[in-house]
């Protein structure tokens, strides 16, 4: 009897061994929320687990793996509440994804997603770049200075502003590098650019939230300063947060056009509270939850505005399901970089600007309102003649799209509409 009962545990730790051996690698799964896939990678080793969430940007999510007797895979992921639970058949880990008291079915197939990305560009070129550095005082930046051919002082050029978050040069994200497409599409038009990496790229002892719009602003302004020294006419082309300091910078006069790629017209706060609406809405929370939560946010926003402290916020009004979401807000919102932005607004700026001005929105934006932000420029710019244009079927980014869902950026492999960036050109060029 002994003996049987040993071959038999013998027999399951073979067993655990083989499915333990048979795992290791990339893992792919796909989370069905709101109609939209939400792809997780779950990277299995012989020492554990880590997760990847490449839609959301987040790589190397610690996790802890066990196998169970019966051959269930366990997967324990603490840092954001969530476990998956499977079981092999044939060569797929069937199971159940589970996080916050929500359960979603999940089967995970061996390899990681391949990202095809046709428009970043490949050469040989027929334009030439240069490696170039400007400094804001003390802070050194970085940067690609594209010429098309038989460029001199006289051709136009723009340099590329990204929008919030520390970016490169290239605005990358998820494979995509909208600005080096942008790059290459002006300079075929004998436009010249230069993008450059946000300050402190690259650098983990740089805390980018304790800097504001502001000290971005004068980056710019510095980056402007540097071009002028070679060409006549000098130009700001801004995405999102980027599209915000192009009209700063022109309505100070520094600019000689600009265009704003869903530049944020409205306040700060206000284009926050829409985020936080459009999102809550979307994952089908009832109307009275939403605007009791985004009133309290509104109360919050305006409190921290003022310099208020997050433990002086009111939480009584928050709704109770949503008060750790709520919290969570408050301890992102409790950095210089978004206080400041809660203050901006740049709309009783918009009646100084003299340079011609660009303007587009996707329809389906869904982080910088197409209507609400083109209809504040529309009114605003008196003192020019823009060009103002919202886009049929086109998200933040500039991609055709089915929603306008973040998370569908890493999904889509255009980069951004070929429209949009022979619009881009044939304006410039006409100036």
């Amino acid at each position: 009897m002994m003996r049987t009962r040993k071959t038999i545990f013998t027999a399951l730790l073979t067993l655990m061994s083989l499915t333990a051996m048979a795992q290791e690698g990339a893992w792919t799964g796909n989370l069905e929320i709101q109609g939209t896939k939400l792809p997780l990678v779950f990277n299995f080793t012989p020492d554990g687990c880590t997760i990847d969430s490449p839609t959301q940007g987040a790589k190397g999510i610690k996790a802890n793996k066990t196998t169970t007797a019966d051959g269930n895979i366990c997967v324990a992921i603490p840092a954001i509440n969530a476990s998956f639970e499977g079981k092999m058949e044939a060569n797929s880990i069937v199971g159940t994804f589970k996080q916050n008291g929500m359960s979603l079915p999940m089967t995970l197939t061996p390899g990681a997603p391949k990202m095809n990305r046709p428009q970043t560009p490949v050469g040989p070129f027929p334009y030439s770049t240069e490696e170039v550095t400007f400094s804001n005082g003390n802070t050194r930046l970085n940067g690609t200075l594209t010429l098309p051919a038989n460029s001199g002082k006289d051709t136009k050029v723009v340099l590329m502003v990204t929008g919030s978050g520390q970016q490169n040069r290239d605005e990358e994200i998820f494979a995509h590098k909208p600005f080096a497409v942008i790059a290459d599409a002006l300079a075929r038009q004998g436009i010249a650019s230069l993008r450059y990496d946000d300050r402190g790229y690259g650098d983990s002892t740089v805390v980018f939230s304790n800097f504001t719009t502001d000290d971005f602003k004068q980056d710019v302004e510095a980056g402007v300063c540097f071009l002028r020294k070679r060409f006549t006419k000098v130009g700001v082309l801004g995405h999102s947060e980027g599209g915000t300091i192009a009209l700063m910078l022109a309505s100070e006069g520094k600019t000689d056009f600009i265009v704003s790629l869903a530049g944020m017209a409205i306040s700060g706060k206000e284009t926050l509270l829409m985020q936080n609406r459009i999102g809550m809405s979307a994952v089908g929370l009832p109307k009275e939850t939403v605007d009791a939560y985004c009133n309290a946010l509104d109360k919050a926003f305006s409190q921290l505005a003022e310099g208020k402290s997050t433990k002086e916020i009111d939480r009584k009004d928050v709704p109770v399901l949503l008060r750790a979401y709520f919290d969570k807000a408050m301890e992102q919102a409790n950095t210089p970089f978004m206080r400041h932005i809660l203050s901006i607004d740049v709309q009783p700026m918009l009646g100084n600007i003299k340079c011609p001005v660009l303007a587009l929105n996707g329809k389906k934006d869904m982080q910088v309102d197409c209507v609400r932000n083109l209809s504040a420029l529309q009114h605003g710019l008196k003192a020019c003649k823009p060009t103002i244009t919202s886009l049929d079927n086109l998200n933040h980014l500039f991609q055709h799209c089915t929603t306008g869902n973040i998370l569908e950026y890493q999904q889509i492999e255009e980069t951004i509409s070929t429209d949009v960036l022979t619009t881009i050109a044939q304006w410039i060029k006409a100036l």
